[in-house]
């Protein structure tokens, strides 16, 4: 490849200049295709490809960084110049000592989603429109569908070499029922877009689009005449997808150290998991167990190597309930006496790398109740599933949810469907009402393609597992 060579001579140039310390290179090249149907008719259609190369520098202890599209060794060597260029700083940036890595790594897929037709992809998306119309409460069907197909490459003047090229795909159905001037809304398999994952077509082909159809179409026309959920304090169970949202919101944003550290605040604000907090504050109860784990075969948070060249790792958050763990890079984990757990991430190749999240799992609870048992076993609570807003502060501590459904429950049978469900809470004081996870059988992975963060913005692709929990006593009422 053309460019490597050039990439890995500017690296040797930049690695013999005066006041480099460091230094790396990357190339990215990325294919993508969005697909919206609405109301059977396609709605949006693009595809897309881009290529370019960003370079990092530290240089006299600062952060530079430059990119360019332009494929030439004149313009590679250009751009090393403009990244090297010295910056103001606070304190003298310190990398760790994780070991320059030579590797690869491709995502596992079984049918490449390029290849389906076109032809093939809008029936998939019309045949799922056309179930959901099948009322003339139904004001809007949509369907969507996105593929991306992402190939990098790694260098750095410590000798590092990587290569990875990780195709995803997901899609997801919505309809919106109307009467009067009540408005209600179901999607599938959950809510902004639908589902991702690091596979081919055949994800797509096994989310069944078509065969939920009907019944999305039902529980949203439903709950039009549905009765309001009911405000005072109950046991909440939160479904496996609404789950992975709380898990994003209150655990993953808040333990990113970049955060902690403020060096993203002024953007996505801070965290309340302070340094003096690490390996002593009860987060959550003693069964609440969050992992970040990159190393989960296809998943869209899962990858061979972050963004620094550092292997994909699985370490803890909290454990037991205690917080334990950040989200790091090479340059903030020596803050806390630790190598990176390689979560530095950019969305495309004119982005410098952030600390983003990669998998953050809730564990499922070993021998842990089926989500039917969990129920049988509620005296009095309410059942809610699939995010439809959502509001935390920027200390990720106080917190409101809203959800498409719900259910109540009484002496552990399902009793009615409820509308406009919405919960609050205060983040450790939530979790650590948390007294039941289901067990393995019901734990999933959900794809999450929109997580923004940065200044300026970079939108990442993240990942959340979780099977649905009991929490007592939670602040429930109705809204909109």
């Amino acid at each position: 490849m053309e460019v490597k060579a050039w990439l890995k001579g500017v690296l040797e140039e930049l690695k013999r200049t005066d006041g480099v310390e460091y230094a790396d290179a990357r190339y990215l090249e990325r294919e993508t295709e969005s697909i919206t149907v609405r109301n059977e008719e396609v709605a949006g259609l693009s595809r897309e490809e881009t290529r370019g190369y960003g370079i990092r520098v530290l240089y006299r202890g600062s952060w530079g960084f430059a990119a360019s599209g332009v494929l030439t060794e004149e313009a590679a060597r250009g751009t090393a110049r403009r990244a090297s260029s010295h910056r103001t700083q606070r304190e003298p940036v310190r990398l760790d000592d994780t070991p320059p890595q030579v590797g690869a790594y491709e995502s596992p897929w079984e049918e490449d989603p390029f290849a389906v037709s076109l032809d093939e992809k809008l029936e998939l998306l019309f045949a799922a429109a056309r179930i959901i119309r099948k009322d003339k409460r139904i004001v809007k069907a949509e369907a969507e569908m996105r593929l991306f197909r992402t190939a990098k490459l790694f260098l750095s003047t410590e000798g590092a070499e990587i290569v990875q090229e990780i195709v995803e795909a997901g899609a997801g159905i919505e309809a919106t029922a109307a009467e009067g001037r009540e408005v209600q809304r179901r999607s599938f398999p959950t809510s902004f877009g639908g589902d991702y994952a690091a596979r081919g077509y055949e994800f797509i082909r096994g989310l069944g689009l078509v065969e939920n159809a009907e019944r999305i179409r039902e529980e949203a026309i439903a709950l039009l005449s549905a009765d309001p959920c009911p405000a005072g304090e109950f046991d909440l169970i939160l479904a496996s997808d609404q789950l992975a949202l709380q898990v994003h919101e209150s655990c993953g944003h808040p333990t990113e150290l970049d955060r902690v550290l403020g060096t993203e605040i002024s953007y996505a604000g801070g965290s309340f998991l302070t340094l003096d907090k690490l390996g002593k504050y009860r987060y959550g109860s003693e069964i609440v167990n969050i992992v970040a784990d990159a190393t989960i075969p296809g998943s869209i948070g899962s990858f061979g190597y972050d963004d620094e060249g550092v292997p994909a790792q699985r370490t803890y958050l909290v454990r037991e309930g205690i917080f334990v763990g950040y989200l790091t890079s090479r340059e903030t984990a020596p803050v806390i006496g630790r190598r990176s757990g390689g979560c530095m991430r950019a969305e495309s190749w004119n982005h410098i790398p952030l600390i983003r999240m990669v998998n953050i799992n809730l564990e499922p609870s070993p021998g842990g109740p089926t989500l039917e048992e969990l129920i049988a076993d509620t005296e009095h609570g309410i059942l809610m599933q699939t995010n439809k807003s959502w509001s935390i502060d920027d200390l990720r501590l106080n917190f409101q949810f809203g959800c498409e459904i719900a259910w109540e429950i009484r002496h552990g049978r399902k009793v009615r469907l409820l509308k406009n469900p919405v919960y609050t809470g205060i983040t450790p004081e939530f979790w650590r009402s948390c007294d039941a996870v289901c067990g393995e059988s019901e734990w999933r992975i959900w794809g999450l393609p929109n997580c923004g963060k940065g200044e300026p913005p970079q939108t990442m692709h993240v990942a959340h597992g979780a099977a649905p929990a009991r929490f007592r006593k939670v602040r429930i009422g109705s809204g909109r």
